[in-house]
């Protein structure tokens, strides 16, 4: 693996919810550790599994493995760091302040960006903490810093003072701002970050079209940050062997060949190393043991053994969820998810399967790669799209802020406005406000959103309340009747929100995060929809059946814990890219084998 020679001191493992970077970076700390070297295994993953994958408690202290030599393993808690993090910064200021603006810090602290910075806050001293050097010879994180982090903390430290005159604008920086006295820490782990003799970054992927943009994406935002020591993993590559099996698995070998072959440019430069998809679920030492190594070609005998058709589970269909939506004749349909899962296709295939019915739809995104276009491959009647375009919305957003807020500001001033501006949130924000224009076509028509605002952005725009709350308090007395986009997203009856996910442990786990998100935002999702399940369709590969069999749990964890509603929609051997196939995708009468 040439992510794993010389390694240096630091390895980060980046990658979205289910590429395995997890698996991936407790397979390299055991193999660095079998190699005689003292490691540390650190995550900073709301949904941490690495005591699950060890079969043992961590949690938030440093715990020798005991089956592993030379190997320790520390959760950091999010969560728990969030809320100290948030007392830390709340506690001096209440019973002195007024209690409306206590109650407006702590929903300023009450998003994801306090909990990204908190976990920041919390490993930043193993970066830096100088005695660590003679316990351990490398440290390695699973679910590395982002670069949105990264550019917060390179933001100038004077903010303060500037959010408590509201000068600033809805951003991250209310949470950044409790950072100050620990800026120096925090520039020593930036430049440990930047430093490529200490630390290498790992991205992670998968041989799926999806994955490796957002790989693309992630290489580019680190390196633009300084952050140039890169290697690139594509994880879960079905053997070519399994070809010979049945279509399904041939279709997919063939898939995921081209895929590797026609990778983005950024990825190519890369040095790569990808990695067999095993039949096993990566739990235990054994498993973890033989994810880096090649696996060994079952005999004739037991692929004949297990080379019978899996039958396909029987759960509702996504033509089922189409029923109910086209039931209402018009309304506000949103796909959120981590990258990865499919949302694109899904809300084309739903956008597509009701129009077909003479209903009005627009299907509109704000996917980056703009790849909606080709995956409807064609004009539909009743169809409408449309692309919101992130770095034009928010150019225009910034300008506007600028005209207004910045008018009255002298140099300097507007010179913090400007970088406030720069925030990484300042996007997000910009986009949903574009969304919040197409959402008022609901009223008449189908809208399907692709690539929805974030829990975490609706988080901030509920907790600003600059838009919602001015219009309450201007229209609150009027008796004019009036309904904000958070209030639209908040209604049953006119938003339905479908959580996809695929079924696989980490996927899951991260859907049910953003659902407490979006219900502490007063949304309550609709549905959940399993993308890409196995297990739904009919497979006579022994490697895809075993796939098949650990799917199971995981589905019924969505059907039993997470959801009130939801769909499973098999494995398919061709892309439903095209009018025709998107609208097979979302009928009744596609393929249980998935051809």
């Amino acid at each position: 693996m040439q992510f794993l020679d010389n390694a240096p001191r630091f390895l980060f493992f980046t990658g979205k919810g289910g590429v395995g970077k997890t698996s991936l970076a407790c397979a390299a700390a055991v193999q660095l550790a079998a190699q005689g070297q003292r490691v540390l295994l650190v995550s900073t993953d709301p949904a941490s599994n690495v005591g699950q994958v060890f079969g043992l408690p961590i949690g938030n202290q440093i715990t020798a493995i005991p089956e592993v030599p030379r190997l320790w393993a520390l959760e950091i808690d999010p969560q728990a760091a969030a809320q100290g993090y948030r007392d830390r910064i709340v506690g001096p200021v209440r019973g002195v302040l007024p209690d409306d603006v206590v109650k407006g810090i702590e929903e300023q602290l009450s998003g994801a960006c306090t909990t990204e910075i908190a976990a920041f806050d919390e490993f930043t001293a193993l970066l830096t903490d100088g005695s660590l050097d003679a316990r351990y010879d490398h440290i390695l994180f699973d679910t590395a810093p982002t670069g949105h982090t990264i550019r917060l903390l390179q933001l100038p430290g004077a903010w303060s003072g500037f959010l408590e005159a509201g000068k600033g604008d809805a951003s991250c920086l209310g949470p950044l701002a409790g950072l100050e006295k620990q800026r120096s820490q925090y520039q020593a782990a930036v430049a440990a970050l930047a430093d490529g003799e200490r630390t290498r970054l790992v991205l992670v992927a998968r041989a799926q079209p999806s994955s490796l943009r957002e790989a693309a994406r992630t290489h580019d935002e680190l390196h633009a940050i300084g952050l140039g020591q890169q290697h690139l993993v594509v994880n879960g590559v079905l053997a070519p062997e399994e070809a010979a099996h049945d279509p399904l698995a041939a279709a997919i070998c063939q898939r995921e060949q081209a895929m590797l072959a026609a990778m983005p440019a950024a990825l190519q430069a890369l040095p790569t190393d990808v990695i067999a998809l095993k039949p096993f679920n990566l739990v235990g030492l054994d498993a973890l043991r033989q994810l880096l190594v090649p696996a060994t070609p079952a005999t004739p005998q037991a692929a004949a053994a297990d080379a019978l058709p899996q039958a396909a589970i029987a759960a509702p269909r996504l033509s089922d969820l189409v029923d109910a939506i086209a039931a209402d004749g018009h309304g506000l349909v949103m796909l959120m998810g981590k990258g990865g899962v499919g949302k694109t296709t899904l809300a084309a295939a739903l956008a597509v399967a009701l129009a077909q019915r003479g209903l009005p739809v627009h299907l509109t995104t704000s996917d980056p790669a703009a790849h909606l276009v080709e995956t409807l491959g064609g004009a539909l009647e009743h169809l409408s799209v449309s692309r919101i375009d992130p770095h034009e919305v928010t150019q225009r957003y910034r300008e506007k802020v600028l005209a207004s807020k910045g008018a009255q500001l002298d140099a300097a001033g507007r010179a913090l406005l400007e970088e406030d501006l720069r925030s990484p949130c300042t996007e997000e924000i910009a986009v949903f406000q574009a969304f919040s224009r197409v959402i008022r076509e609901a009223g008449k028509k189908f809208v399907v959103m692709d690539t929805a605002p974030t829990g975490h952005t609706l988080l901030l725009l509920d907790a600003t309340g600059a838009y919602h709350r001015d219009i309450v308090r201007q229209m609150g007395s009027t008796g004019v009747h009036f309904t904000t986009p958070m209030m639209q997203l908040q209604d049953p009856k006119q938003t339905k929100v479908l959580l996809v996910t695929l079924a696989e442990t980490t996927p899951v786990l991260e859907a049910a995060h953003l659902q407490e998100d979006l219900r502490r935002a007063g949304i309550a999702p609709w549905a959940w929809v399993v993308n890409n399940s196995v297990a739904a369709a009919h497979v006579s590969s022994p490697l895809l059946r075993q796939r098949a069999r650990n799917e199971l749990r995981e589905i019924d964890a969505v059907a039993t814990q997470h959801a009130t509603r939801y769909a499973v929609v098999p494995l398919l051997a061709q892309e439903p890219v095209g009018v025709p196939r998107l609208l097979a995708l979302a009928s009744a009468d596609i393929s249980s084998s998935g051809v």
